[in-house]
């Protein structure tokens, strides 16, 4: 409670709790843990994060909906068997793209092969 009323970095604040309760609408839920609100005339959307407030690991579907791109409420089953579960953003982990690794990987596939290269001899 101390951390939530002087340090909005790490999570719901105060007023943010207060807000909620008094003019907040649960909407839903992902399956991150984070809660999603509208106010009761739904000019206002936001969410509150489970742990780490980190926008990325908001899915597409609830983004949509907190941009007012979708007006309805983002269902929990995927619609399609080729969409993949959401990732966020892994920059800075070690599970980031590495386009300097990739070629390392591609490179030594590549000298692996039994084809051999002909050149002259001189």
């Amino acid at each position: 409670m101390f951390r939530e009323i002087f340090t909005w970095w790490n999570g719901q604040t105060i007023g943010t709790r207060i807000w909620s309760y008094f003019n907040g609408v649960l909407v839903g839920a992902d399956d991150q843990g984070n809660k999603y609100y509208k106010n009761k005339k739904d000019t206002k959307r936001w969410v509150i994060y489970s742990n780490v407030v980190e926008s990325t690991l908001v899915n597409p579907e609830w983004n949509n909906w907190l941009r007012y791109t979708s007006l309805s409420k983002p269902s929990e089953l995927k619609k399609h068997e080729w969409q993949i579960d959401h990732l966020p953003n892994l920059t800075g982990t070690n599970a980031a793209y590495d386009p300097e690794n990739s070629k390392k990987e591609k490179q030594s596939v590549a000298k692996n092969d039994d084809y051999k290269k002909w050149s002259p001899k001189n």
